[in-house]
């Protein structure tokens, strides 16, 4: 009875090498060198995103606050555009009451 046929790739019969039928196991001479692999690039670029996100989330919330400031300064020009415009044309109706006063003397 061959037992060293039985088992699968994921679970062998043994956990001995020696034991082991030796098509599971290639030697580390058999099998090439991989430096740069895909999932070497996928892990270190996902690292690298996630090291990149709280500088995302700061910047985009700089930009976020940039606008709110920008925001507020037009909204403080425009009232006090307004503002000036009401005493412009307050002064502008006393000018002409003052004029229509001094043509009816």
């Amino acid at each position: 009875m061959n037992t060293l046929s039985t088992g699968t790739i994921d679970r062998p019969l043994t956990r001995d090498p020696q034991k082991q039928d030796h098509t599971m196991n290639p030697s580390l001479t058999d099998t090439p060198v991989l430096v740069n692999t895909d999932a070497t690039e996928s892990r270190q670029n996902r690292n690298l995103a996630m090291q990149l996100i709280p500088e995302a989330l700061a910047r985009a919330h700089m930009h976020q606050r940039l606008q709110e400031a920008e925001s507020e300064r037009r909204a403080h020009r425009l009232a006090a555009a307004r503002r000036m415009q009401r005493r412009a044309e307050r002064a502008s109706l006393r000018a002409r009451r003052a004029l229509a006063m001094a043509v009816m003397q």
